[in-house]
């Protein structure tokens, strides 16, 4: 199994600091730290989330993948996610694929609806339109993928573009494509039907319960005379590791409740409590928020329910410090991965 990270670089009150305010500038040269490190410890994967939002710092994050480009050898650089409805699959296509040549090779796109709305209206897109703006530039991205000369006949959103052959092309062919998903099952479909990986984001609940959409991802494959087994799948999840179970929560919390109750508020969900915090960090939780036994031994079982081919932790939720935001990747990639790996073959 692939362990990796994501993020979605926020940039709020530090509450076990005072609630200290870094710059922007200040939280990019710590991001780019923390995939520097992922990469010395021979983690997988770093996603980075798109945000147009004053609590994030990653509005451009094919530019900061870049940046990383240069800073590391192995690991993967993908998104988590570009929002696909309200860009444009063109300038995706170009931007994914110069990062693919800036890292040797090692560019990802993960697409997504995304769960937040703020770049509908900054690209001037109507949310009414959600299903079938990404419908439709998904359906580009893939006839880019193919690479020569592009003939599009366009659509309700996207302009017609008459054999025109798109430069650059990376050195991955084709550019590796992932969807994301939150758990709807049309979102599971469209991944299968296209024969693309799938991504599924778990942040909340009782993880088993999405043993049925993984099911239904599998059998969707088949059934559109694909192998399910060359159809990777992949989970994603709220965490933290810190080097015994009390601290990693006591270190996580804050933070965690201060960002989730702040989203909560926007969507009319109730604060977030620590009652909800410990549960979700249970065995049987959404959150990998403990020591790395801890997650050690909630990877190994969702595995077994899942079968999953990649496992992203997302480090952090709410702003931490950044010397604990290390020591967990550090714990990650020396004592999660090896045992994982030991483990699973």
């Amino acid at each position: 199994m692939e362990l990796g990270l994501y993020s979605f670089a926020e940039n709020t009150p530090d509450p076990l600091n005072g609630d200290r305010m870094q710059s922007p500038a200040e939280r990019l040269r710590d991001l780019l730290e923390e995939i520097e490190l992922a990469d010395q410890l021979g983690l997988a994967f770093y996603g980075l989330g798109e945000h147009h939002r004053p609590d994030y710092v990653a509005s451009a994050p094919v530019t900061i993948l870049a940046a990383a480009a240069a800073r590391t050898k192995n690991i993967r650089l993908s998104t988590a996610v570009t929002v696909l409805s309200s860009d444009d699959p063109v300038r995706v296509y170009q931007q994914f694929a110069t990062l693919d040549l800036l890292s040797n090779g090692r560019a990802e796109i993960m697409a997504g609806r995304g769960s937040f709305i703020e770049s509908f209206p900054l690209f001037g897109y109507d949310l009414n339109d959600y299903d079938t703006l990404f419908e439709e530039k998904l359906e580009l991205l893939l006839r880019l993928r193919e690479g020569g000369k592009i003939s599009w006949p366009g659509g309700q959103h996207t302009k017609p573009i008459p054999g025109v052959q798109v430069y650059r092309q990376p050195m991955q062919s084709p550019l590796p494509l992932w969807i994301a998903v939150g758990g709807t099952p049309n979102s599971v479909a469209r991944a299968a039907y296209y024969g693309l990986p799938l991504m599924i984001a778990i942040i909340g609940g009782q993880p088993r319960q999405f043993t049925p959409l993984v099911d239904f991802y599998r059998e969707t494959v088949a059934k559109v005379g694909k192998d399910p087994a060359k159809h990777p799948v992949g989970i994603s999840s709220h965490g933290f590791i810190a080097d015994n179970s009390q601290d990693a929560r006591d270190i996580a919390f804050p933070a965690h409740s201060a960002a989730m109750s702040r989203i909560g508020k926007e969507r009319g969900w109730p604060p977030t409590t620590r009652a909800q915090f410990d549960a979700g960090a249970t065995p049987q939780g959404a959150y990998f928020m403990g020591s790395p036994q801890e997650i050690i031994d909630k990877i190994l079982m969702q595995h077994e329910w899942f079968g999953h081919d990649r496992f992203g932790l997302q480090l952090s939720v709410g702003t931490l410090p950044h010397d604990k935001v290390m020591r967990a990747i550090e714990l990650y990639g020396t004592v999660v991965k090896p045992a994982v790996d030991k483990a699973l073959g």
